[in-house]
């Protein structure tokens, strides 16, 4: 681990997880193993059914592991929570409401009840009104925020998701592949943006990729999975690439392209997959 990054925030010890089918158990992940620090931006890579998603969906708290224990902020992760945001691939907007409406719906969740656990008091409609316009000027959307879903394009509907995610301040942001159905365009566009904003933010990411070269650009640290079923890490690889990153520089630069290399090498000749032929 980089010595920016030294204490530990999310701590995964010896996490198993088996699902029930009507063939029998499947077992998704099994001697998982890793340590976040807090600051520290983390990409999960593998190939189709290495368990990437299972891994971010136990740190979110919407599965619990059959084996092993969660920590985040030396607390065991017992199920979702507001410290713990997450974006998904497919946005999940609700169409009938406006894109300021459906950030101030996490917004007023979050704030307007206030903090039993810290005593903080809940907050008036100005001051969540406040918030959700933050929120929407973080990731460029003030003017589309009388817009509903169907109006804006795929990319600002993935911007309100990380808007949505923002505005509840986490501890933790977590991201499941969120540019993956996007042209690629889009995706560095928004690629970059997310970059500027976890620069201002400081926020500890882990993200699910497939791809390559966003794992690179992103990340201090890219998580390697072996191929399921029982996946687990397979290698670790830091990324000491200094920030801010520039894609058009980095697109030339020998020690990006030795990550790159690398991480290919992983994932096309170690973790290759044997296709089935069928007749």
């Amino acid at each position: 681990m980089s010595d920016s990054f030294t204490t530990k925030y999310i701590e995964i010890q010896n996490v198993e997880q088996t699902f029930k089918t009507k063939k029998g158990p499947f077992c998704a992940l099994q001697n998982v193993n890793l340590t976040v620090a807090k600051g520290e931006f983390v990409a999960l890579i593998g190939h189709s059914g290495c368990g990437k998603s299972t891994l971010l969906n136990l740190i979110a708290g919407l599965a619990m592991p059959t084996q092993g224990s969660l920590i985040c902020a030396n607390r065991e992760i017992a199920g979702p929570g507001p410290d713990r945001a997450v974006v998904f691939q497919n946005h999940s907007l609700l169409p009938w409401l406006t894109c300021y409406e459906n950030v101030y719906l996490a917004v007023e969740r979050v704030f307007g009840a206030g903090d039993k656990t810290t005593g903080a008091p809940s907050e008036n409609k100005a001051q969540l009104k406040a918030r959700t316009d933050a929120a929407l000027a973080m990731v460029g959307l003030s003017g589309a925020a009388q817009k509903r879903p169907g109006e804006i394009s795929g990319g600002m509907k993935q911007r309100v998701g990380i808007a949505r995610a923002l505005c509840m301040e986490p501890k933790v942001l977590l991201l499941d592949e969120p540019f993956g159905a996007l042209d690629a365009l889009t995706r560095a566009k928004l690629q970059d943006e997310l970059l500027a904003i976890v620069a201002a933010t400081q926020s500890t990411v882990v993200m699910v990729t497939h791809d390559v070269d966003e794992a690179v650009l992103l990340s201090d640290r890219i998580v390697m999975m072996t191929n399921g079923p029982a996946a687990t890490i397979g290698e670790i690889l830091s990324v000491a690439l200094p920030r801010p990153r520039n894609r058009v520089e980095l697109a030339e630069c020998t020690t990006y392209l030795h990550y790159r290399k690398a991480v290919i090498d992983f994932l096309f000749t170690r973790q290759a997959h044997v296709e089935k032929m069928t007749a």
